[in-house]
Parts: C-alpha cells; sequence; structure tokens
C-alpha cells in the first residue's frame, strides 16, 4: 500500500463513524484510531512497523455521512431546521451511496423532486454489485443527507422527504 492509498484510507474512515479501522494483508498491517477511540483530538495511525504516526484531524472537515457538510449539499437546498414531520428514506443496506448511475448521468433524486413509492432514489453499491434503492414513502425531497460516492451504514438515512 503505498502513501496516497493510507492518505485515502485515512480520509474515508473520518468521512464514516468508525472509531477504530484495522487491515492486514500479507506483509502489510495497518491500523487507524479516530479521535472518538482515544477521546482525544488526534488520529493514530500504526503501520507493521512498530513506529507510531501522528496525524492531526482531516482539514478537509469530512463530516459524517449521517450530517453532511454544507458545501457537499445542493445551492438550491433550503436548511432542514426540524425534521419533525419529514419521512426518511434509509439504507436497506451496507454500502457506497451514489446518486446516479454514472458520473456523467443526471442524480435519480435531488432536492425539490417529488418522489412516489417504489421510484429509484439512488444507488448503493455492496461487494461490486450496484442495488437501486426505491423509495418507501411519497412526498418532496428536502434533503439528501449524504455525500456522493460517501460510505453508507445499515438504516442510515439517506433522504428526507416531506409528505405534504
Amino acid at each position: 500500500m503505498n502513501f496516497k492509498e493510507i492518505t485515502d484510507l485515512i480520509k474515508l474512515v473520518n468521512r464514516t463513524d468508525l472509531s477504530e479501522f484495522k487491515l492486514k494483508d500479507k506483509d502489510f498491517e495497518i491500523s487507524i484510531r479516530t479521535s472518538s477511540f482515544q477521546g482525544k483530538n488526534t488520529q493514530v495511525v500504526q503501520a507493521s512497523s512498530p513506529q507510531m504516526i501522528q496525524m492531526p484531524p482531516s482539514t478537509t472537515s469530512a463530516a459524517p455521512p449521517s450530517s453532511p457538510s454544507s458545501g457537499s449539499t445542493p445551492s438550491s437546498e433550503k436548511d432542514v431546521e426540524s425534521t419533525e414531520g419529514l419521512l426518511e428514506i434509509k439504507s436497506p443496506i451496507v454500502g457506497t451511496f451514489y446518486r446516479s448511475s454514472s458520473p456523467e448521468k443526471p442524480a435519480y433524486a435531488k432536492v425539490g423532486d417529488i418522489v412516489e413509492k417504489g421510484h429509484v432514489v439512488c444507488i448503493v453499491e455492496a461487494m461490486k454489485l450496484f442495488n437501486e434503492i426505491e423509495s418507501e414513502v411519497s412526498g418532496t425531497i428536502v434533503k439528501v443527507m449524504v455525500e456522493d460516492a460517501a460510505p453508507v451504514e445499515y438504516d442510515q438515512v439517506l433522504f428526507l422527504v416531506d409528505p405534504s
């Protein structure tokens, strides 16, 4: 694993709610512990050698998928102060969230779109299988809760929908 792959892995771990991540591959071993694991504002990366590397938290302000930073949401999106009265579309599986079937295609669903029950709103890729996620509710999408190409957990909220 090269340096760029390690830094990409650290960024990926920062975007999730993980507190610790370990990877073993033949003669290579890496362990990443986030600040939520240690209760400190540092991140520790340990390679197979006994050296410890102290790294400051990412300056990209990566937020967990359940609360994306304001820069990652469409500009037409209104800030949703309260989720009271809103319905949630949740991920039925663990995987990687995609808003469209390919980068050059439009998003399945965006803020302001009206969705019906059974309408495809996104794709979640799990183990090289691309699963179309259908809405289980009807209404208008008011907020996209996850960045495109971000990892998602089972039962994580993907969209907030106004049923009225």
